[in-house]
């Protein structure tokens, strides 16, 4: 009981507590609690008191009583409602409801129990939780708001009426408070929610990168994570730590999408996005619905999957065995979404993926309970939306479905998530939800749902027997059988591709990641390129690629700096060195007749008005960082929408032909010219900024374009140490753009601050032995690989060296540089743009510190590869040391090689071809060691196929990953043995005297 000396206030007689919290004291009094234990006979103890002022705050009229202190001489204390408490008199409070809820807040409202309008009463609240103290709560009001609870903790509630010394029957919930995004954050070690991380950061090279260490805490998982990801490692997210037992220890046990969840919320916008399209290429299902516990918003990730493409046969082009290219998020087709009520004793995202896994291969799109960590429960990941694809290959015997899909995973129990459940039910063609037949009555409170999508719920009795039934939600709830009772998981399969199939025969529901950005905000659901940044952007991007209707007219007219004449200009320059058609003439004369012949053409050049598109270009790279980034993956991405349909087709005919008849030349060289003409990509824009900038020196000083121009190779360093490749190598007019390169290498020198000590890797070899995808695997670079495109001439890339390692490496950064494939049959152009493959790759060679040498498992065209590789490593034989090399054997066919070749013959067949041929003995190469060193036992690989399956449903392969692993951690190991070669301004000093040496 308690009072003040006014008047007796309550009495209150409980069990089971020992702290209780009174509410609506009178402030500024003193108030006395008197408190008795009662025992099993009803006898009372002797009372012990305490008393308490009240403050004059508002916040003082609710006073803590705690029985543990006043009651301390009772050990075993009992508190109890006393026997003569008549229970069934007092109406129990009804409508009891969570309210606001948080990490470690949360709030309950409730209405008076019935006919008790009128009567003076009050409410006794408790609440309990295993492990942890219990707390009652005595208030007059219908709402109360708990403070100081434990994140991602369960709590049972209980509220029953007082009236007088008689109580109600309790009414109870069980609330689950809300994860702490900055506690989970913490354990993973990513502090970076307001400072973001960013795709420069997790490029760099790190000591993990040279040596496997393990991984002892959970701060070392995301780490972990990014780096197979960037691998396309498809066993990325099975990361943990080394002491977690699976089975015992999960204190430092990370459920993985929890990670993903905390790594894309820690992340950039760019770092998202190339997070997301990795995860797409290791098909794994990536966010679609995002959740931040922190702010409480959804964010709908549209900029993140951007970047995803496939390529499939729908039933309309398999019969003529024809394929198209999508970018995902533009295609037009059924979501099918799949959600629970309540907990499962089956994996919905196990069942998941054995749907959507085709006969011959499976894999686990999305992450279940029975993989590594996967029981491990989840704190900031439930309510994530995820979604995958299923796209057919075109063999009947392989598909699962003819017709592609998207489908959704919800994460978490409907009844806690209406907001993501509501979204999918207005936006799938079909919503499945898995539940068990105890939880029918929940049903009753869909009748009347706005629900575009069919209804398909799937029952189970204690996960024994299952069955498929549609819902009818308006005007009233009605349930009708789809099909029998199924008793095992293999045939709840069978019936749900029965289901799904049906559905996808003229679904005329269909809907693109875009339209369901159009409709998110309805839903109070944020999406990610809203920002003021990204969609300025978008629409400086949108006024250039308006005025593209034929990409070779396009460049004619408004790229016309890099045209014929820019190619007559390379001519010249490359026959003054090597003075191919000089005759008897006199060398300086000639010499000088060419670069008469030159600044003719330079004159003509200067002629082309910059155009309103490269205005408009120009404009968006020379705005803010962030907006640069924006512009130019937008108009990455558009011009590869754009090209797609004109070059694929192209590019599967260049390859059927070359590979079927290479003896085709003039045929080979006229797809090779049209797929020039048609290209257009970043580079091409590039390029035209190149020669803007060697015009603008002929221009006066006063000249406002000069000033213009002048700003660019600064610009274009900045995109270089971003990630953007630089085209070292123009592959259509077969030259360096010297003084362009020459600056932009300056700048980027005096951006890193005169500290740019650096070491070469390049790649050469077999056109289409995957020579880009093998770099961009290695170190998680862009260089360009999808369809449509092949690498003409030359690119680079930069890698940072972390500071951990910079000593060790002996430099700061690695120049990566990618070359055209080298091609078995000599197209017959009459611009000795032949030779450009060769001379490529023997600048390629003559600036590396090692150089990998790609041959595919073609047998028919590798002598022929072989003869070229070796024209590269001796062509400038006298003017550098040697690299080292590595020489890998790809399989870039879809299917796996049943027979593997040693690749150690490779040095007999090389050293072969030396001794034959008469040149070799006159520059005295006697062997291949003289041009190249290399460790037989070291330096030769067998790179697996790319896919573990076929495409488009199958992941990257394991092995191909792990392979990639393994040659980057030995090629960073034989950089550590190079002796350093200067740093930027050195390099491009042996470019230029290389290149002319050619």
């Amino acid at each position: 009981m308690w009072g003040s000396s006014i008047k007796m206030t309550g009495c209150l007689v409980i069990r089971g507590f020992h702290k209780i919290e009174i509410n609506k004291l009178q402030l500024g009094q003193k108030y006395f609690f008197r408190v008795a234990t009662e025992d099993k006979d009803g006898n009372l103890s002797e009372c012990v008191e305490a008393s308490v002022v009240t403050g004059n705050k508002r916040d003082a009229n609710t006073f803590h009583v705690s029985f543990t202190a006043l009651c301390s001489c009772f050990i075993h204390t009992q508190f109890f409602f006393s026997n003569n408490c008549s229970l069934a008199a007092v109406p129990a409070p009804r409508h009891l409801k969570k309210g606001h809820s948080e990490a470690t807040a949360l709030s309950l409202k409730w209405t008076e129990g019935e006919k008790m309008e009128g009567i003076p009463h009050q409410y006794l609240i408790t609440i309990t939780s295993p492990g942890k103290d219990s707390l009652a709560v005595h208030t007059e009001d219908c709402y109360k708001m708990f403070s100081d609870l434990e994140p991602d903790t369960e709590y049972i509630i209980s509220v029953s009426t007082v009236l007088g010394d008689a109580c109600s029957e309790p009414v109870s919930t069980t609330i689950h408070t809300e994860p702490c995004l900055m506690e989970a954050l913490s354990k993973m070690g990513l502090d970076q929610y307001d400072d973001k991380l960013t795709l420069s950061t997790v490029m760099k090279i790190k000591q993990d990168d040279m040596s496997e260490n393990k991984l002892e805490t959970a701060e070392s998982l995301p780490g972990a994570f990014l780096k197979k990801l960037t691998m396309l490692n498809a066993n990325a997210r099975s990361v943990r730590c080394a002491s977690h037992d699976v089975n015992t220890d999960k204190s430092n046990a990370i459920n993985p999408l929890d990670l993903i969840v905390a790594l894309l919320l820690c992340s950039d916008s760019f770092l998202q996005q190339y997070i997301v399209l990795k995860m797409a290429l290791c098909q794994f299902a990536v966010p679609l619905l995002l959740p931040n516990y922190e702010t409480k918003q959804i964010t709908l990730m549209l900029w993140s999957m951007r970047e995803i493409v496939r390529t499939f046969s729908p039933s309309n082009l398999a019969f003529r065995k024809l394929s198209c290219v999508e970018r995902i998020v533009l295609s037009d087709i059924p979501l099918v979404s799949f959600v629970r009520l309540d907990r499962m004793m089956l994996s919905k995202s196990q069942m998941l993926n054995k749907l959507l896994s085709n006969s011959q291969q499976c894999h686990d799109p999305f992450y279940h309970r029975n993989m590594v960590c996967g029981d491990v429960p989840r704190r900031i990941s439930e309510g994530l939306v995820e979604i995958s694809w299923y796209h057919p290959c075109g063999d009947r015997k392989v598909d699962r479905f003819t017709e592609p899909l998207a489908v959704a995973n919800l994460r978490g129990d409907i009844r806690a998530f209406d907001k993501q459940f509501s979204f999918l039910c207005r936006t799938s063609a079909a919503i499945y939800i898995f539940c068990d037949e105890s939880e029918a009555d929940f049903f009753k409170n869909l009748t009347g749902k706005d629900a575009k999508a069919n209804v398909i719920l799937i029952s189970s009795a204690q996960g024994k027997t299952f069955t498929l039934q549609t819902l009818t939600l308006k005007p009233s709830l009605k349930k009708t059988n789809v099909s029998q009772k199924k008793k095992t998981e293999t045939e709840l399969i069978k019936a749900l591709q029965e289901s799904v199939s049906k559905l996808l025969e003229n679904c005329p529901n269909k809907v693109s990641i875009a339209n369901l950005a159009d409709s998110a905000p309805g839903w109070e659901i944020l999406v990610d390129e809203d920002s003021g940044e990204c969609q300025g952007a978008k629409k400086h991007v949108s006024k250039i690629t308006e005025r593209i209707a034929n990409t070779s007219e396009f460049k004619d007219k408004h790229l016309a700096s890099q045209g014929h004449i820019w190619k007559a200009i390379s001519w010249l320059e490359t026959e003054c060195w090597r003075l191919r058609k000089a005759g008897n003439q006199d060398t300086e004369e000639y010499r000088k007749s060419l670069k008469t012949k030159e600044k003719a053409l330079r004159r003509k050049q200067l002629k082309f008005e910059m155009t309103p598109v490269m205005s408009s270009f120009l404009r968006g790279v020379v705005i803010s960082e962030v907006q640069r980034y924006y512009f130019l993956k937008w108009l990455e991405m558009d011009l590869d929408n754009l090209s797609w349909n004109q070059l694929s087709a192209l590019q599967d005919q260049y390859k059927e032909l070359s590979q079927k008849l290479p003896q085709h030349t003039e045929d080979i060289a006229a797809i090779d010219k049209q797929i020039s003409a048609r290209s257009l990509r970043l580079e091409h824009f590039l390029r035209e900024c190149g020669q803007l900038y060697e015009c603008a020196s002929y221009l006066p000083d006063y000249s406002a374009q000069r000033k213009t121009m002048e700003q660019l190779p600064a610009l274009c360093a900045q995109m270089l140490q971003d990630g953007f490749p630089l085209e070292l190598v123009d592959g259509d007019a077969a030259n360096i753009p010297l003084k362009w390169i020459t600056e932009v290498l300056t700048e980027l020198h005096y951006i890193m601050q005169s500290n740019s000590k650096l070491k070469v890797i390049a790649i050469i070899g077999a056109e289409n032995s995957g020579k880009s995808t093998l770099l961009n695997t290695m170190f998680g670079v862009r260089f360009a690989v999808s369809k449509g495109t092949c690498t003409r001439g030359a690119s680079i890339q930069l890698i940072s060296i972390d500071k951990e390692v910079k000593e060790e490496l002996g430099c700061v950064c690695i120049v990566l540089i990618d070359t055209e494939g080298l091609k078995p049959h000599q197209m017959l152009h009459d611009d000795h743009s032949h030779e450009r493959a060769k001379e490529v790759a023997s600048l390629a060679v003559a600036l590396s510190d090692a150089t990998i040498v790609s041959v595919s498992r073609d047998n028919s065209s590798e002598q022929d590869i072989l003869e070229m590789v070796l024209y590269a490593f001796t062509r400038l034989k006298d003017v550098r040391s040697k690299p080292l090399g590595h020489f890998v054997h790809t399989d870039m066919n879809e299917k796996p090689v049943a027979k593997r070749r040693n690749s150690k013959d490779w040095w007999e067949k090389l050293n072969e071809i030396i001794r034959k041929d008469s040149r070799m003995k006159k520059a005295k190469i006697t062997r291949i060691s003289d041009v190249v060193k290399f460790d037989r036992d070291t330096c030769s690989w067998q790179i697996p196929s790319v896919w573990h399956g076929t495409p488009p449903m199958a992941p990257i392969s394991v092995d191909y990953s792990e392979t990639a692993h393994a040659l980057k951690k030995r090629l960073l190991g034989d950089l550590k043995k190079c002796k350093a070669r200067g740093d930027l301004m050195h390099f491009i000093e042996r470019m230029e005297s290389l290149w002319k040496a050619l």
